[in-house]
């Protein structure tokens, strides 16, 4: 497991434009950088980076996020897995954590990884019934 101080120090060197504008072509905008959604088909710029809160947005899906959960979304990464591609890049050498955890903790950190791939995928079932479903665009 990737050491909490790790993480820490992805998250204050790494730079949500640089991670995102590898995948989107960014125009700035005022203080922010627009481009198009790599989410969704559109004409539009709706996709928002936010460099002064390290953050992104997608109006036209309503995703958004931080650089880390960029990564997730666009490559399909696990926490862990969008963490080291991150490192990586900015040359951050990843500390293990080493402590040894108990079965319970195991199979807890394993059922929490279960809920999250179905809360991924029933966030992608009822995204896509409200934007490809006639009935769902009325409402949304």
């Amino acid at each position: 497991m990737i050491s909490k101080q790790t993480i820490d120090k992805i998250f204050s060197t790494i730079r949500v434009e640089e991670i995102v504008g590898e995948y989107v072509q960014l125009k700035r905008a005022g203080s922010n950088f627009k481009g198009l959604s790599p989410f969704h088909d559109e004409k539009s710029p709706s996709f928002v980076v936010s460099p002064s809160k390290q953050i992104w947005k997608d109006f036209s899906t309503g995703k958004g996020g931080t650089a880390i959960s960029f990564l997730m979304e666009i490559e399909n990464f696990t926490y862990p897995e969008a963490l080291r591609h991150a490192a990586k890049k900015y040359g951050i050498e990843i500390e293990e954590d080493q402590r040894e955890f108990s079965e319970e903790a195991k199979n807890a950190q394993s059922e929490r990884d279960i809920l999250y791939k179905i809360h991924e995928i029933a966030n992608e079932y009822f995204q896509n019934i409200l934007w490809e479903n006639e009935e769902g665009r009325s409402i949304g």
